[in-house]
């Protein structure tokens, strides 16, 4: 299971971690300012940036997104809550709309893909994991690698991540494409650009659609890095410790090649493959279940462990 998992996991980070980030970028860029950016510029310049941070390794990765992830995070949230604010009024009609469109035609309109109960649910299920990846596996490669005293308080950390990411992120994602009324705009094949087209009716001058489009490309540039290390370690345990730069050579040349791609083909990979990632995943968890048990059960009976 764990020699499928690495498979899975080598191929799904340049569909999960760098064809669709890469894509996602240069198509808000070019939305937002079409007439001075052009895709191989774009293309060129990620290249630049993701050879210089990713040839240097784990810790120049984790360097970067020290900084970037905690403020983009910040801005973006501020900014959502920003608008729903100044559109309170729409916000709880937001939610019967998400509930009663979810398995109708309307769900077909817009960024939104499935009008039938099979599609919904194929497609809810591969938009969540690829928010959150949770029951993935991928998190936990970054999380395993954490020195800390007892793996309990890892693993509330780690539960904290779906919660930020999905929850309070895409929650707020969502009720601004709602409320601002963009989420029907026709010609819209990318849901990034979507939010930003909804950000820039929302909020009043001009700044506020360059604030989506920053945002994006620090949370895809910083979903970049990584993937690039889910996809080493998963190479190393491949084929041992000499992989791991050819690796980063790999995934780096790609990432230009994958601003220029399109992305339905790219999509469906993506889904197939994080899926794929999940089964040994999952089947491990629940063979291990008896161990996680026995750790949080001891874990949470200690008073002083509450008490930290």
């Amino acid at each position: 299971m764990a020699t499928l998992f690495a498979i899975f996991g080598m191929v799904a980070s340049f569909g999960t971690g760098n064809i669709t980030q890469a894509n996602a970028i240069t198509a808000n860029i070019i939305q937002q300012s079409s007439d001075i950016a052009s895709p191989l510029a774009i293309a060129i310049v990620l290249l630049i940036l993701s050879g210089v941070i990713l040839i240097g390794g784990v810790k120049n990765i984790g360097m970067v997104a020290w900084v970037l992830v905690p403020g983009m995070a910040i801005i973006y949230i501020l900014g959502g809550l920003a608008i729903l604010i100044i559109n309170y009024g729409k916000v709880l009609g937001a939610f019967p709309q998400i509930f009663s469109s979810a398995f109708s035609d309307h769900a077909a309109i817009g960024g939104f893909a499935g009008s039938t109960l099979a599609i919904t649910i194929r497609m809810s299920m591969a938009r969540g994991l690829f928010s959150n990846e949770a029951g993935l596996g991928s998190a936990s490669i970054t999380h395993a690698t954490a020195i800390v005293k007892n793996p309990i308080k890892q693993d509330l950390l780690g539960m904290l991540d779906p919660f930020l990411d999905t929850i309070i992120v895409c929650s707020i994602s969502a009720l601004v494409n709602l409320v601002s009324g963009q989420w029907t705009a026709t010609g819209v094949n990318n849901a990034a650009t979507l939010t930003s087209i909804s950000f820039n009716h929302a909020l009043p001058g001009g700044l506020s659609s360059w604030l989506v489009t920053i945002t994006l490309i620090l949370f895809a540039f910083s979903t970049i890095l990584g993937w690039c290390v889910y996809g080493e370690r998963c190479t190393i345990y491949l084929f041992g410790h000499k992989a791991a730069l050819p690796f980063r050579i790999i995934f780096t040349l790609a990432v230009p090649i994958s601003a220029l791609s399109k992305l339905t083909l790219v999509w469906n990979l993506a889904d197939l493959f994080n899926g794929l990632m999940a089964i040994p995943n999952l089947i491990a968890l629940l063979l291990l279940s008896p161990v996680t048990f026995k750790l949080a059960k001891e874990f949470f009976n200690n008073p002083k462990n509450l008490e930290d």
